[in-house]
């Protein structure tokens, strides 16, 4: 043993190992996917690969497919030196690719079968394996159609409430249903689910469900909705339809009748709204009814559930009933009623004291009222709008012609925006004639025709009465009465005027309208001018004089308002001037100091 010689056990286990390690060294081994998944429509790609011993090359490949019967179909035979496809339904559809995988385009729900790859080795032998090709196709999102005639709840027999679809799916796909949320399930007697499966020629399937189920009065809130469940590469999946609801037939349990505005705010000539609900499906018959005394008369201008009043005054008020008959039910009849108050304001009036007619500087309360159900307030305002007072009275002091004597009383009533009255009164203030306006003085020219204007202001109307005679016309100013007299200027009218007299039951009042003759004005007018010209003549020349003596040197300046010049005795023949003036002292200093310069210079 030392000398390198093995035990022959030893030996023997050696051999047998390295004989083990042959066999496995010299197998041919190919590997393919044992499934593989493809889309319909798409392309499938088999791979073989295959280990051949010391790197030796193979004899040929075969490609095949497992028909119904299990028998296989040759597709291609591949050699080192060509490629053959045999003559099958996959013509057109199939192809290699470089290490020699078979492709399938437009894989249809038929390529679902075993597809086999060959291989053989020369002295290795020959060896096969294969894969199975699955094919999928996801389904339509199922669409859901509720029952379009609706259920009543009062149906003997279980009813449709919706059918489901989902076109083109393979493998077979299911459909549940659900209400609210929750899967339903077949319950007997109360919930049934009907399936339908369709084979399309291209081998897709198109599923249909059928819901059938009772349906309660709660059931006009459920919302239903379907889903088809399908199978990608072993997992599972779901699409979902649109939730819908069922039109749910029952009859009417509770009917109310409401005022719309609330009836606690109705006031005249508001428009109001009677509106009938029901709770029923579909919805009843409305009739609507007014209470007259004992007796209810109908109403027939209602449009289903709403009855419209126009313009409602004091006579809308009262009870007011909806009635509903349910056809589609027991042919039951519900009732509600309901008060309608319509807030007004009537028989609005001013009383005035005293009553009796007011005479100028007098006073007068007045007191305003009117009647309506809710608590009123009374508001005063002049012509103008403006507010003179408060409450139910209202006192005018010292009253005049002149001031304003119509008032308004505004009615209001505070709870019921928008509800309010007015009532307008004239205070009728007596007195004798006052005359306002005369045209006096009035510049005239004989022979002349002119207007001459009187106006008064009185109650009662005044009559107008003129001194001299002409064409009268009378008009209304505002609140004064005028008359016009239309006359030819006579020297007689020139030199008496005219007398305007106004005059009623209470007095009379009267006034002179002198006349001025224009052309005397002008003459006169004329000698004053001359006047002021002379005058400024005067002065004019006089300036001048005093200028000259002063240049002359005949007349010494100084600072006094007033200078003597006198005549020396030896020029007894020279004229001394005095003048006595404050306004021509001003002037002489003014002359004065225009000229001390060249005065002071000449001294010196």
């Amino acid at each position: 043993m030392a000398g390198g010689r093995r035990p022959a056990g030893l030996a023997l286990g050696w051999g047998c190992c390295l004989l083990l390690c042959c066999a496995a060294a010299s197998k041919l081994e190919i590997s393919m996917p044992a499934e593989l998944e493809v889309e319909f429509g798409g392309t499938a790609r088999i791979e073989c690969n295959f280990h051949i011993p010391e790197n030796a090359s193979y004899t040929y490949i075969d490609w095949f497919y497992v028909d119904r019967s299990d028998k296989q179909v040759r597709l291609y035979h591949i050699t080192a030196s060509k490629v053959m496809e045999d003559n099958t339904d996959y013509n057109n559809r199939v192809s290699l690719g470089q290490d020699k995988a078979l492709s399938i385009s437009a894989v249809t729900v038929q390529d679902a079968r075993t597809f086999v790859c060959q291989v053989a080795a020369g002295s290795y032998g020959v060896g096969e394996n294969s894969t199975e090709l699955r094919v999928y196709k996801v389904p339509q999102t199922p669409e859901i159609v509720p029952n379009p005639a609706g259920i009543p709840v009062s149906s003997a027999e279980i009813s449709e409430i919706a059918r489901c679809e989902s076109k083109n799916g393979f493998p077979l796909p299911n459909i549940t249903w659900h209400k609210n949320g929750e899967e339903l399930h077949a319950e007997e007697n109360q919930v049934q689910i009907q399936m339908t499966v369709t084979r399309e020629s291209s081998g897709l399937y198109t599923v249909s469900s059928k819901l059938l189920a009772f349906v309660t009065r709660e059931d006009r809130l459920s919302r239903y909705h379907c889903t088809v469940h399908y199978l990608v590469q072993g997992q599972s999946h779901t699409l979902k339809s649109k939730e819908v609801k069922v039109d749910i037939f029952y009859p009417v349990e509770t009917l109310k009748l409401q005022v719309m505005p609330s009836s606690a705010l109705v006031k005249e000539g508001d428009n109001v709204t009677l509106v009938c609900e029901a709770d029923g499906n579909p919805q009843p018959i409305f009739s609507f009814f007014k209470k007259n005394l004992d007796e209810w008369q109908e109403l027939t201008d209602s449009d289903g559930g709403i009855l419209n009043l126009r313009d409602v005054n004091k006579s809308s008020s009262g009870r007011y009933m909806c009635q509903s008959l349910d056809l589609e039910a027991d042919m039951s009849q519900k009732q509600d009623t309901v008060d309608l108050v319509v807030n007004y304001i009537e028989g609005v009036h001013v009383k005035m004291e005293p009553s009796s007619t007011v005479r100028e500087g007098e006073s007068v309360k007045l007191i305003c009222g009117a009647q309506s159900p809710v608590d009123l307030q009374y508001q005063w305002r002049d012509e103008k709008g403006k507010e003179v007072g408060v409450g139910s009275q209202l006192t005018l002091r010292n009253l005049t012609f002149e001031t304003s004597n119509t008032v308004s009383c505004k009615v209001m009533a505070p709870s019921v925006p928008g509800l309010e009255q007015s009532k307008k009164v004239s205070v009728a203030v007596e007195g004798k004639p006052r005359i306002v306006a005369i045209s006096s003085p009035l510049y005239v020219r004989q022979d002349e025709i002119v207007n001459l204007t009187c106006k008064a202001i009185a109650f009662p109307r005044p009559n107008f009465q003129w001194s001299i005679n002409g064409t009268t016309h009378e008009y209304t100013d505002k609140q004064h009465i005028a008359s016009n007299l239309t006359v030819r200027v006579s020297h007689d009218l020139l030199q008496a005027g005219a007398m305007c007299r106004v005059s009623n039951r209470l007095g009379v009042s009267e006034k002179h309208i002198q006349l001025v003759d224009q052309k005397s004005t002008a003459e006169s007018q004329g000698v004053i001018i001359v006047a002021i010209i002379v005058a400024i003549l005067v002065v004019a020349v006089l300036g001048a004089v005093i200028y000259f003596l002063h240049k002359k040197g005949k007349i010494p300046c100084g600072r006094a308002g007033k200078q003597d010049i006198t005549k020396p005795e030896a020029r007894k023949d020279k004229i001394v001037v005095e003048v006595k003036s404050d306004k021509l002292s001003e002037e002489a200093g003014l002359l004065q100091g225009a000229n001390g310069e060249k005065r002071a210079a000449a001294d010196q």
